[in-house]
């Protein structure tokens, strides 16, 4: 099969989809906003069809997502990979500067999902109490459940 721009190695959209975890909607919506360049389309169907670089991209972008990493996070990596800015040191600077800050939005993201378990673990001891009737327990536990509730707000 052969694209409008002579590539005969590519795969569907259904394909890149499973390949890089990111729905076909997705990836639509990426090539709109231009966080991937214009996909080449099957010269007979009109279907797109992903290869090469733009395959590896946005396996890359699949990843990044996967994470939680923002649009505008995702188009800056883009733009210091391709050499944008000022190149050399200051994007490498740049690129360690955008993976620390999401590091450090997942490690607060773990922080307030910590909080969340410890809620839904005491509720659970609760209910536990309540169900053998174990009056000593509960009255024990609603305290911790009610500081518990406050970490969630």
């Amino acid at each position: 099969m052969t694209t409008t721009d002579g590539d005969t190695a590519s795969v569907s959209i259904q394909e890149m989809s499973k390949i890089s975890g990111l729905s076909e909607a997705t990836l639509r919506y990426y090539e709109k906003i231009g966080l991937i360049g214009p996909v080449p389309r099957d010269e007979s169907s009109g279907h797109r069809r992903y290869g090469g670089p733009a395959a590896e991209r946005i396996e890359a972008l699949g990843c990044l997502r996967a994470t939680g990493m923002s649009v505008q996070d995702m188009r800056d990596y883009l733009r210091f990979l391709d050499g944008g800015d000022d190149g050399g040191d200051g994007n490498a600077t740049r690129m360690r500067e955008l993976f620390e800050r999401n590091v450090s939005r997942i490690q607060e993201e773990i922080e307030r999902m910590h909080v969340r378990r410890r809620y839904l673990e005491l509720k659970a001891q609760l209910w536990g109490a309540r169900e053998w009737g174990d009056a000593d327990g509960e009255s024990r536990i609603v305290p911790e459940v009610a500081r518990a509730r406050e970490g969630l707000r």
